[in-house]
């Protein structure tokens, strides 16, 4: 295998599952997630943990682990998710206006990011967004950023961008001389980028290689759902319908995401993609912006359990990092070496 993939799904604070799981293979491997992939892409709080595993310190090596990015759901979740008794009453409890004001999310931010820019990213790193404005697709790539500083964007802009979820904050906007893009959470077309990322790996490492591609894809947990029964949903309008509606198609592509993606790098011959999702969690912890301490605790928890259980396949996944090819090794080896005084 040559080209690693990881993709982290969206879903708010449950976050903390992905980063927790993400722990275990740096302790196992005793590497750093950007020193054992090639690409990694992320959406919304997939695409901050993505970030924060790409971005560099002042010696050109990873500046967080992935139980810092734990650290930061546990200590820095609730200033994420919190507003003024004035702003929730103005807003009506988020039914009039964004449910959370962006000066805290944007602080955290900046004191996580800093001034770090996409270009610097230690490994390749694409982010998903979506812009209202042309209402397309937006793709924030550091190997992009590398070669044209006009694609280049600060670590801190892009979080913003990735994780602005409709009705929770306001759009990123982003200004260009001659573009300015009002950028929505990436989770409105790709809450599980797996399928983007595997597009991106065969424009970097080509067609013919695809059989090498190995790709872990981190799901933030699915919950427990009710049968729809007919005699339910026969006679439901457009109330009825608008909740239920938004977990079914988000799940249903997801869904559809992991079939394809899996059904592509999987052959006869060897297992090249893994697929972690906690399923059927509890109504309670499904929650996005649900920063207590009981919850993230209990978050964590669940994720811990969930590697209990997927012992093997944890280390069916460390194996197949640790097979990296020469090349990779002597770059690593490099980036490594010791800083003189």
């Amino acid at each position: 295998m040559s080209f690693r993939v990881l993709c982290i799904d969206g879903g708010g604070i449950r976050g903390i599952i992905p980063a927790v799981i993400l722990a275990e293979i740096e302790r196992r491997t005793g590497r750093r997630i950007s020193e054992l992939f090639d690409l990694i892409a992320g959406t919304s709080t997939g695409g901050i943990l993505a970030l924060a595993l790409v971005k560099p310190d002042k010696n050109d090596r990873p500046q967080y682990t992935a139980e810092d990015v734990i650290r930061l759901y546990e200590t820095r979740g609730r200033r994420i998710f919190s507003r003024s008794v004035l702003h929730r009453v103005v807003s009506l409890d988020g039914l009039t206006n964004k449910k959370y004001q962006t000066g805290p999310v944007e602080k955290v931010f900046e004191e996580f990011f800093g001034d770090a820019w996409l270009s610097e990213a230690l490994t390749n790193v694409m982010i998903t967004s979506f812009d209202v404005q042309l209402r397309d697709a937006f793709f924030f790539r550091s190997y992009r950023a590398k070669n044209d500083k006009e694609y280049d964007y600060l670590l801190r802009n892009v979080a913003r961008a990735t994780s602005a979820a409709p009705t929770y904050f306001e759009p990123e906007l982003i200004e260009k001389p001659e573009q300015a893009y009002a950028l929505v959470d990436g989770g409105v077309f790709a809450n599980n980028p797996s399928m983007c990322a595997l597009v991106d790996a065969i424009r970097m490492f080509g067609k013919k290689k695809l059989k090498d591609v190995f790709m872990v894809s981190l799901g933030t947990g699915s919950e427990k759902q009710r049968p729809l029964e007919f005699s339910r949903v026969k006679n439901w309008g457009v109330v009825n319908w608008a909740q239920p509606l938004l977990t079914i198609v988000f799940n249903g592509i997801s869904d559809t995401v992991d079939f394809q993606t899996g059904l592509i790098l999987n052959h006869e011959q060897a297992k090249h993609y893994y697929r972690l999702q906690c399923e059927g969690i509890p109504k309670s912890l499904y929650r996005l912006d649900n920063v207590s301490a009981k919850n993230i605790r209990s978050l964590r928890e669940v994720a811990e359990e969930f590697l209990k259980n997927a012992d093997d396949t944890i280390a069916a996944i460390c194996k197949g990092l640790m097979q990296e090819p020469e090349e990779k090794k002597k770059s690593r080896r490099a980036r490594l070496k010791p800083v003189a005084a």
